[in-house]
């Protein structure tokens, strides 16, 4: 059996995944979708030039000389507060009480703060001035936010494929965009197979274990954007795979993730019936932990078999039913971005692209990072106690204290 890089296997799962259909929410269901189309806008934003301080809008010309010693004094002509449309034009030795956001009027080019006036009375509902004294000196365009400045009407704004984030769909909103077109949250079958598997609340029997994997497993697809469809435990007999993968198949679901038996010999049931309607490859791929990998599809519904250790199981989905995910969800990403990390201590590695548990500090302005105790594949405390995975290259046996290496946050 042919060992594949990292990179190889990611690249074959990949090549079998296309974007899912879309679908067209309002803004309250859109927090982390994906868009599906380019968003143009079709306003300038800001809409119009106005204030960004509460003051009050005048001629710079008519205060260009003022100062605290020698100030101004300008005539109040109008109260403008936000969402006003004045229609009054300043003139020679006018000034506007004005409100941040509200409209500059015609004929006004400056704002000056109130700090900077000797109006003192800047309690809710307190009247303008007839008069007011400028205590210093002012310039063309400052205080205001001349329309067009942030956003320009025809502009691409948000691009197709992006993961919508909370300042995105306040920014749609500004735009008048109440509903967009989003990629449909792609679904996820989820199952764990083995006689030995309990549920959680079950009392322990002798031989048997706990099922932990379909929780992680679940908890890091729907952090990945996708939709979980729990089948529970198959059973190591073929009319229990069977089963499982038939609902799969009925939901029409876009992905089947398992756990556990993808080590020769240990998973014939599964690949048996996958194989009667589908077909199935067994990999085993340069890494630690989580060397043996299965992938196919059944009826067509592409498949991934992960290995049934906690921690291989967590690490395969990281580095390939992320991506996978990502593919599915339209964003064409999906794999976490990496920092460089110091080693605060010698680690010593097999040979295989490894991603070992860590916790990374900052140190002295750097990141530093120490191994989480014993990295045993089964060992899944350790990544509980990690916030972050060492990345070390393929071929690499002994990375010494103080070398950088990349790492992914988790």
């Amino acid at each position: 059996m042919t060992i594949l890089s990292v990179d190889q296997a990611r690249k074959r799962i990949l090549s079998y995944f296309q974007p899912v259909t879309t679908e067209t929410l309002p803004l309250t269901g859109c927090s982390r979708r994906v868009l599906a189309e380019d968003i143009v806008a079709a306003n300038d934003l800001p809409p119009f030039d106005n204030s960004s301080m509460d003051g009050f809008a005048v001629r710079a010309a008519d205060v260009a000389d003022a100062t605290t010693d020698s100030p101004c004094t300008l005539r109040v002509v109008a109260d403008i507060p936000a969402g006003s449309h004045p229609s009054i034009v300043l003139a020679e030795g006018e000034a506007a009480r004005i409100m941040t956001g509200a409209p500059i009027p015609a004929g006004a080019d400056a704002v000056v703060p109130v700090e900077d006036t000797d109006f003192n009375d800047r309690d809710a509902g307190a009247p303008p001035p007839e008069e007011v004294q400028i205590l210093k000196t002012t310039q063309t365009g400052w205080n205001i936010r001349p329309r067009g400045m942030d956003i320009l009407s025809g502009e691409v704004v948000l691009q197709k494929g992006r993961g919508l984030k909370p300042q995105d769909l306040g920014l749609l909103a500004m735009l008048g965009v109440a509903s967009v077109p989003v990629f449909r949250k792609p679904r996820v079958a989820l199952f764990s197979s083995g006689d030995e598997l309990l549920p959680p609340d079950a009392p322990l029997e002798e031989g048997k274990i706990r099922d932990s994997n379909s929780f992680t497993l679940a908890a890091l697809i729907e952090d990945a954007g996708a939709e979980v469809v729990r089948l529970g435990v198959a059973k190591d007999t073929y009319d229990s795979v069977k089963a499982l993968l038939e609902k799969a198949a009925a939901l029409h679901v876009d992905l089947i993730l398992s756990s556990a038996g993808v080590s020769v010999g240990a998973f014939d049931f599964v690949k048996q019936v996958i194989e009667s309607d589908g077909s199935m490859d067994f990999w085993r791929v340069n890494m630690r932990p989580g060397k043996p990998l299965a992938f196919g599809d059944y009826k067509k519904i592409p498949f991934i078999g992960l290995p049934g250790n906690p921690v291989s199981a967590f690490v395969g989905f990281e580095v390939f039913v992320r991506a996978a995910l990502g593919r599915l969800s339209g964003s064409f990403g999906g794999i976490r971005q990496t920092i460089r990390v110091r080693c605060a201590e010698q680690i010593d590695s097999d040979g295989r692209e490894s991603y070992l548990r860590a916790q990374v500090q900052v140190e002295d302005g750097a990141f530093v990072a120490r191994l989480t105790g014993h990295q045993g594949s089964g060992n899944l405390h350790s990544l509980v106690q990690a916030n972050a995975l060492l990345i070390i290259p393929a071929g690499v046996k002994c990375v010494p204290a103080g070398q950088e290496v990349e790492a992914w946050l988790i």
